[in-house]
């Protein structure tokens, strides 16, 4: 039988895609998958694509649903509904349904080994009758599905994607279970910051005070560096700060160093209007490959350390100035070295005075890696922490480089469980088991190692890739396995931090106060806890 996701679909009034999902539903073949309303979320753009289609050995179809009736006149498309008012359309519904493809296959392709193919776009015209004339160079009738076509409306997709197949770069045999998990886990994140995208907001003006008119009093600061521990509300302000600038006009980039981190600031900007969200969001890496610099190996340290951020200030050198930003936000600034810091300054249209905000904790400088901002002023401290329970902020006390001020209420108080290290994983996995006996979901939980990975992380980043790791994180549909350096300016409600050995044993006082900070409510601490009398004897 077909499969439907959702079973029973919102259409939202949209008659249109109810005739188009039911027409579907009737003449697809067992075994293919329909899915209503799939949301991707990508550095410069969200779509959401009406419906699509995942046939097993014939491809993937991207299909836009238009209603009313359409009708093209000197080259702008219009549609007019039951009253017969007229509508200018923006996009054509093919070009939609491109764009959306376009999205599909770049989310896609460094998810999968393999991306089933070939990759299919149609609009569908439930209610319009196309002329037999019909001849628009932009929009070629075999990809358009008009109201005389419905009933032979799979015919019409299977048509297309034959057209579209070419035997040298599409493989037909490759199973399309992985494309749905990635899509279903992308949905359900994007779907869950809409849901937290006011409590969010809510978050944020409940800071303290200083802090919320923090960054209404430097509205005047083209630079600052506002420096504070975990918890204490650094990413929130800059996420308001990124808003802030791109309301006043301003062409804005937020970027960070981190993966999760930087899929965390997509998906929450990704819920503001289009008005509101800057001109690029993600990864410092993500900006020159978006213009055009080669993509490189993981384990290639000089690509990513050297050779990438050279190429970033070469691009940048060699772009329009009015392509730049007039103002760049960095959350986990510590992260960034001194070759990066050239690189984004010379991203900055006016590279003196233009806007630069710098958050940072030195506390969390993890990464064998130096670099200063190139700001002058002196950081702006903030003392609070707003994140997590009273018990977790004594904990990380005395590993902080400055004693918090606790903020939020008492919650549970800290487990240490003392094993030797080659057992801490095997302990660990044990403690998460119990857990959820004792009421925890699976999505509040994350295991966090110090030393290698865990087995589950490893297994999931090398078949699914590390995109999908990290939607898997944001879809909070299961336990979260990853690694403390990985985990920067990230949560859970319930943290069992394995100590399974330290690469290097000088920056253990700085894991641990990241590992033990991730934790909002709950904090398990699994493994040789000698570690903890070497780091306060030193």
């Amino acid at each position: 039988m077909v499969t439907l996701i959702p079973e029973q679909p919102d259409f939202n009034d949209s008659t249109a895609e109810e005739v188009v999902w039911n027409a579907l539903r009737r003449q697809l073949p067992d075994g293919v998958t329909i899915i209503h309303g799939q949301r991707l979320t990508g550095d410069d753009k969200d779509v959401e694509i009406d419906l699509l289609i995942l046939w097993p050995g014939v491809g993937i179809a991207v299909i836009e649903v238009k209603g009313g009736r359409v009708d093209v006149v000197d080259g702008k498309w219009f549609t007019s509904g039951a009253q017969g008012k007229r509508s200018h359309l923006p996009e054509p519904p093919l070009e939609q349904a491109m764009i959306a493809k376009h999205t599909l296959v770049g989310y896609l392709r460094p998810r999968l080994s393999r991306v089933p193919g070939p990759i299919s776009h149609l609009a569908v015209l439930p209610y319009t009758e196309l002329p037999r004339s019909w001849d628009h160079p932009d929009a070629p009738r075999r990809q358009l599905v008009d109201g005389t076509e419905i009933d032979s409306l799979a015919s019409k997709i299977a048509d297309q994607l034959r057209f579209d197949f070419d035997p040298e770069r599409h493989d037909l045999t490759a199973g399309h279970e992985f494309v749905l998990k990635n899509l279903r886990r992308t949905n359900q994140a994007v779907e869950n910051f809409a849901l937290k995208a006011s409590e969010i907001s809510h978050r944020a003006d409940a800071l303290s005070r200083e802090q919320a008119k923090l960054i209404r009093i430097l509205r005047h600061q083209n630079r600052a560096e506002i420096s504070g521990g975990a918890g204490s509300g650094k990413t929130y302000l800059a996420l308001l700060k990124a808003k802030a600038l791109t309301q006043e006009g301003k062409k804005v980039a937020l970027m960070c160093y981190s993966r999760g981190l930087g899929r965390f600031l997509q998906l929450h900007t990704s819920q503001w209007p289009d008005e509101d969200r800057p001109a690029f969001v993600g990864l410092f890496h993500d900006l020159p490959i978006s213009w055009g610099a080669p993509t490189g190996s993981d384990d290639d340290s000089d690509y990513w350390e050297r050779r990438l951020p050279t190429m970033l200030k070469d691009l940048a050198d060699e772009r329009p100035r009015k392509s730049l930003f007039d103002a760049i936000v960095i959350d986990e600034g510590q992260d960034f070295s001194l070759l990066w810091w050239e690189a984004v300054q010379s991203c900055l249209r006016n590279q003196l005075a233009g806007t630069l905000y710098v958050f940072t904790d030195e506390r969390q400088r993890i990464f064998d890696r130096q670099g200063e901002s190139p700001i002058t002023m002196s950081p702006i401290q903030l003392d609070e922490n707003l994140r997590n329970s009273a018990q977790i902020v004594a904990g990380i006390a005395d590993l902080a480089l400055e004693p918090p001020i606790a903020r939020n209420g008492p919650g549970e108080e800290i487990e240490w469980m003392d094993v030797d290290a080659d057992s801490a994983v095997a302990a660990a996995d044990g403690v998460v088991e119990a857990l959820m006996d004792d009421g925890w979901v699976a999505g509040q939980i994350a295991l966090l190692t110090t030393g290698s990975r865990h087995p589950v992380q490893k297994e999931i980043v090398e078949t699914e890739g590390i995109a999908a790791y990290w939607d898997q994180f944001f879809a909070a549909e299961d336990v979260f396995y990853g690694h403390v350096l990985g985990f920067k300016g990230l949560e859970r409600p319930a943290v069992v931090l394995c100590l399974n050995g330290f690469r290097d044993r000088q920056r253990a006082i700085d894991m641990l106060y990241v590992g033990m900070s991730r934790a909002t409510t709950k904090l398990i601490v699994v493994g040789d806890l000698s570690i903890f009398d070497e780091v306060y004897d030193n």
